[in-house]
């Protein structure tokens, strides 16, 4: 991980003491609203419909055991005992008191953590795979560029008040895990025929209300000029971007306005004034952020543990079953990934409380290398873990709830915090994916279904990415009632696709049978080896319409 030098705490501590004496003024009644307003999104702050949310960066998913153990304080002590993972890797606290909000930051502070430019019209929190650096598809690993942009971007000051927020994610794999094509700016880290790195750019990507897929500008970046040619189409887009109307205002709105062509030729003028300027990466700058992330103490291990594993998993059905769903190959021999389901019935999918975040920070010290990453589907990976210390792993998580065997089933979905918090929401989504997953409570089923994202929205802004969903779920409202629009067909992934709209929507009651007769629409049509978007692309949406719209005989 990024470990701060004495500048990068210097910055920290001055914002915190600064937002600490704005705070003062504000509850003084020095600020008005309007004025305290950008000041607090700058830190993160939001006021949500029942109270503050404070927003904490997790840069590319990366937190230690020292920082899972502060946040777990922060939530037992300014909060009501938990905390929210986003679908951009970051935290949330949603009932902060607004006078210990800056004793917060501050504290954040001591861990290296801090909650800028997690809000607001600037570049926000740079995501990446979970899977960063050990997955097994790997290409290159993508979290020293992050951090390199992390750098370049925080304070920036020509990009502080840019027309809307802004977001980029990277991907080092051809697998993507990052959902790059649905971000502002998506980077997809490649190795030339001559073994040289460099980027795939895609622009104009984005969800909300004008959900759109980017558009390849780059095919080949060399890594040298990530920077230049970055700053080269955040120029474009300040100086074009729309600031009369914040609904048109994302880079997305222009890409589209100008045409993907004539957008890219904008960026290489502008990228030929900087280009080999003093944001040219040297080797020996890309060296020191490759430093960070060093390969770990690993044992020399080979796959021994195998035979160890299935002789476990015939002993212990439900170790077996986790097993298959929540343990993932690693590139070192010996090791395995492990995600942490975020997804019990019951619980809102991504939250978790102050023990339980003790209790992962545990795990991670004795199995991880004190290590652990937020994922954009809202649940926690241990990356380091020895094949033969699994079983262990899994009694362990088992005890804490989080060892549910339902990663990447219809069960895993993302859902947004919707109408119990957010102020924007036109609709609750928390009881929908309940309601959901009380339908779907056989686990032998989900097996069979497969691999199936479903994806929850409590308004068109999309923060649960409902457009990317297989089966995708956005709350609207008519006449004060709360209803759901289904769409189909939505993919996040390297074939990413956008949902289309099944048709009227339906009541919070009808939500469950709903979602049951498209999945049995799903097991009637589909052949053999068919994920659900397999069998809707070669299907159609008709087979699916005419079951969940037929008139009861």
């Amino acid at each position: 991980m990024y470990q701060y030098d004495e500048y990068d705490h210097r910055i920290i501590r001055d914002r915190v003491a600064q937002f600490r004496g704005q705070t003062e003024r504000y509850l003084a009644g020095e600020l008005k609203d309007e004025e305290f307003l950008p000041l607090r999104l700058q830190n993160g702050l939001y006021i949500q419909r029942l109270a503050p949310m404070l927003r904490i960066n997790v840069p590319y998913g990366m937190l230690s055991s020292t920082q899972l153990r502060k946040l777990a304080h922060i939530a037992r002590t300014y909060d009501k005992g938990y905390c929210h993972i986003t679908t951009r890797q970051n935290v949330q606290f949603n009932w902060p008191e607004l006078e210990e909000v800056p004793e917060i930051l501050a504290e954040l502070a001591e861990v290296e953590m801090h909650g800028i430019q997690s809000s607001g019209s600037c570049i926000r929190n740079v995501t990446s795979d979970q899977f960063a650096g050990i997955a097994s598809d790997e290409v290159v690993d993508p979290r020293p560029y992050c951090e390199i942009i992390r750098q370049w971007s925080t304070f920036h000051p020509e990009f502080a008040f840019l027309p809307r927020k802004f977001k980029i994610a990277v991907t080092g794999s051809d697998n993507d895990r990052a959902a790059v094509q649905v971000h502002d700016i998506g980077l997809q880290v490649v190795r030339s025929d001559a073994g040289d790195t460099g980027f795939r750019v895609f622009v104009g990507g984005g969800l909300g209300r004008t959900p759109v897929i980017g558009s390849l500008i780059r095919d080949f970046l060399p890594e040298a000029h990530l920077l230049s040619y970055l700053e080269a189409i955040l120029r474009v887009y300040n100086q074009l971007g729309r600031r009369d109307n914040k609904y048109k205002a994302r880079i997305k709105i222009l890409v589209k306005a100008l045409g993907a062509e004539a957008f890219g030729a904008k960026v290489e003028a502008e990228f030929a004034h900087l280009q080999d300027g003093p944001i040219t990466l040297t080797g020996e700058e890309i060296g020191r952020a490759q430093r960070f992330f060093p390969t770990l103490p690993y044992q020399s291990l080979d796959n021994a543990a195998d035979a160890l594993l299935q002789q476990q998993a015939a002993e212990a059905p439900a170790f077996g079953k986790w097993l298959t769903r929540n343990v993932g190959e690693h590139r070192q021999p010996g090791y395995a990934t492990v995600t942490l389901s975020l997804k019990p019935t019951g619980v809102a999918p991504g939250d978790l409380t102050d023990g339980q975040l003790e209790a992962i920070a545990d795990l991670a010290d004795q199995y991880s290398f004190g290590e652990v990453r937020t994922t954009h589907e809202q649940n926690i990976v241990l990356g380091e873990v020895e094949k033969s210390k699994l079983f262990d792993v899994w009694q362990a998580a088992r005890a804490q709830g989080f060892a549910t065997p339902n990663i990447g089933t219809l069960n895993d979905m993302i859902c947004c915090p919707g109408g119990d918090f957010c102020s924007l929401a036109n609709a609750k989504s928390i009881p929908i994916a309940e309601s959901i997953q009380r339908q779907f409570d056989d686990l032998d089923y989900l097996y069979d279904l497969g691999d199936l994202d479903l994806n929850i929205s409590g308004c068109m802004n999309a923060c649960g990415h409902h457009h990317v969903g297989h089966i995708g779920i956005l709350g609207v409202d008519k006449k004060g009632e709360e209803f759901y629009q289904i769409q189909l067909g939505g993919n996040a992934g390297t074939d990413v696709s956008l949902g289309s709209v099944l048709g009227p929507a339906f009541g919070a009651e009808e939500i469950p049978s709903v979602i049951q007769k498209l999945v049995d629409i799903y097991v009637d049509k589909r052949v053999e080896g068919e994920r659900f978007i397999d069998t809707y692309r070669r299907v159609g949406v008709d087979p699916f319409k005419e079951k969940v719209y037929a008139k009861a005989d």
